[in-house]
């Protein structure tokens, strides 16, 4: 198997220590060089119970089959990359991308409580082998939300248990991959739950609740708890078991291999203050702070940001009337990326690879004009001084979307849902064009 380029620990913190001795975020200037870094990241992202498919042993799909449910459908065969994963790596490939992040299903490796199947971590193994065979490096999350649905009927990320259950996992994925990947995550947005808590609706809280409480019945237990699915009055426990578990993860893949760049990946919302009484401060406070300095840490961070937010002295401010809207009515403003990248490198001093970024739109030729937007804004804070490792954009494919089913479309790709032939959208080559080049 070919080597990995050099992207290990110490290359990461001397990046990170030569780029943040540059001056500070002087003030914006026009670009004088649109070129990316040599050793830049291109990539583009799938999730393993998003693409999969007929993820039985799951927590998420014994909810999605749940009555009442949050899920507006069920995942089923979802893309089918468990079969068609190849395909996928050769439309990366052909993009001229040069990464490709995925996800190991826990559920896959671990079914039942400390039974491990030999056959799905050489299933993953064979996953990494083609992404070298096409010239990518492996971006691996060792957790995208999902779990075994045994860990979910014990309280989940609330069972005190749970960081070395997960750590267990870890070590087993570590062992079999992780000399062969370029970078690991431990947990996909962590905070997921935290920036919801003041979005969503009462009534979509206690269908959340109803759906928990029906899978817990149905088991015959007291709690059946999930990392994106959770009732309103569990997240903040929700999400110290998260962090203790990030943190047991960390440990045991680097016992395995110390030299593989660990991190998290957070939701970040480009915060932006209005007024004097702003409550953009407390806002970031409450939703990131602990995990920024968890993160501290890592080798990395890995930021995914899809939209920004303007806080006056009350709250939320409603966007520009005229503004672009994503499948759900959101804004979407592309110099959010590089206000999320330069917020999360000022708190954490960590280099930051930009690990999901994308629009949900049924119109193409937002997303294809959104990433070149997107990517000027994002050159401009590097040259500043903020050490960016990579993009990679959220998804390669039209999936499952979690609690909306297929309805949001996010792919760089369209999926058939009856023959699951992957078509390249236009956006797809505007960012292959980009990769390719190595430059706006």
């Amino acid at each position: 198997m070919p080597n990995i380029p050099a992207l290990d620990r110490r290359s990461l913190l001397a990046a990170g220590a030569m780029l943040s001795a540059a001056p500070a975020f002087a003030r914006s200037v026009r670009q004088a060089n649109p070129r990316f870094p040599e050793a830049f990241l291109w990539g583009a992202a799938t999730a393993p119970h998003q693409v999969e498919g007929n993820n039985t042993a799951s927590d998420l799909w014994f909810m999605e089959n749940q009555q009442p449910t949050i899920f507006a459908a069920p995942s089923g065969d979802a893309c089918n990359s468990l079969e068609l994963w190849s395909t996928d790596l050769d439309i990366v490939k052909s993009l001229g991308l040069n990464s490709y992040r995925f996800g190991v299903e826990w559920a896959r490796i671990e079914p039942e409580a400390g039974q491990f199947s030999q056959a799905m971590l050489d299933h993953y193994k064979a996953i990494v082998a083609g992404c070298h065979e096409r010239g990518l490096r492996p971006l691996v999350a060792f957790n995208h939300f999902t779990a075994p649905r045994w860990f979910s009927a014990q309280g989940g990320w609330m069972n005190p248990e749970a960081p070395q259950l997960f750590a267990r996992y870890c070590d087993r994925v570590a062992r079999a991959i992780g000399a062969d990947i370029a970078m690991a995550m431990t947990l996909n947005e962590p905070n997921i739950l935290a920036i919801l808590r003041p979005m969503l609706p009462g009534q979509v809280w206690d269908l959340q609740r109803a759906t928990l409480e029906a899978a817990a019945r149905r088991l015959g237990v007291e709690r059946f708890s999930c990392a994106n699915i959770a009732a309103k009055e569990d997240i903040d426990a929700v999400e110290a078991g998260l962090a203790e578990g990030h943190k047991a993860a960390r440990m045991a893949i680097k016992a395995v291999a110390p030299d593989l760049p660990v991190g998290l990946t957070l939701s970040v919302i480009d915060d932006q203050a209005a007024g004097r009484n702003s409550i953009r401060d407390r806002v970031r406070e409450e939703t990131y702070g602990k995990w920024l300095e968890l993160a501290k840490s890592d080798d990395y961070i890995g930021v995914q940001n899809y939209e920004r937010a303007v806080w006056g002295e009350k709250g939320r401010i409603p966007p520009p009337a005229d503004s672009d809207r994503n499948w759900s009515g959101t804004e979407v403003w592309a110099p959010s990326l590089a206000g999320a990248v330069r917020y999360v490198h000022e708190a954490t001093g960590r280099p930051i690879l930009v690990s999901e970024h994308g629009v949900g739109t049924n119109d193409d030729t937002l997303r294809a004009r959104f990433i070149p937007a997107a990517l000027e804004s994002l050159k401009r804070v590097m040259d500043q001084g903020v050490p960016v490792l990579g993009y990679v954009h959220w998804s390669l494919l039209d999936n499952f979307e979690w609690i909306f089913g297929y309805k949001p479309r996010f792919g760089l790709c369209s999926v058939d849902r009856e023959t699951f032939e992957r078509t390249p959208k236009a956006s797809a080559k505007v960012l292959g064009a980009i990769a390719m080049r190595n430059t706006l």
